[in-house]
């Protein structure tokens, strides 16, 4: 149930945020054509590619989307496979988390030091809150695909995605 609400706050933050840059992207461009411009603009998107980025990480972890360099892994046999997924999943997990937690440090300087944006006079540190945040999610994401891989039967990428490719995946 939890899990269902952040996966909701993910997909409608991920589809606000593109949205957003794209009108904002479109509306600085015409503002340029009749002699001016959106002076917070650059400021925005980066804002929104920060929000994106790394709301997308979790989203990515929690369907299973993310990068695999297979070529060893799939020459496997699947009990073998599946130890390593667990070892891989566990290993990204603490590596989450451990970047959530120098991600929070870093906040905590950039807040100390006072620095503001320029144009939309936000305090910088507002906009990397999402970092530490969306490394936490997808830590929790690859943590509970190893908690799901140690008691299932099957190999999961991810809570809801067995492993396989795309035109054999399955989603739960």
């Amino acid at each position: 149930m939890f899990d269902n609400a952040i996966s909701r706050i993910e997909s409608v933050m991920l589809a606000l945020g593109v949205i957003l840059m794209a009108l904002n992207t479109i509306a600085n461009v015409v503002s340029r054509g009749i002699g001016h411009t959106i002076f917070f603009s650059e400021e925005l998107n980066s804002i929104l590619i920060i929000l994106i980025t790394f709301a997308g990480i979790g989203y990515a972890a929690r369907h299973g989307r993310h990068i695999r360099m297979s070529a060893l892994y799939d020459a496997l046999p699947p009990k073998t496979r599946k130890v390593l997924m667990i070892v891989i999943t566990v290993i990204t997990a603490l590596t989450m988390f451990a970047l959530c937690y120098f991600a929070i440090g870093y906040i905590g300087k950039v807040a100390k030091s006072g620095r503001i944006l320029p144009a939309m006079q936000i305090p910088v540190y507002w906009i990397y809150l999402w970092v530490p945040v969306g490394f936490f999610i997808t830590g929790v994401q690859y943590a509970l695909t190893a908690l799901k891989n140690v008691v299932q039967k099957d190999i999961y990428l991810s809570t809801h995605v067995l492993e396989g490719y795309e035109e054999d995946e399955i989603e739960i």
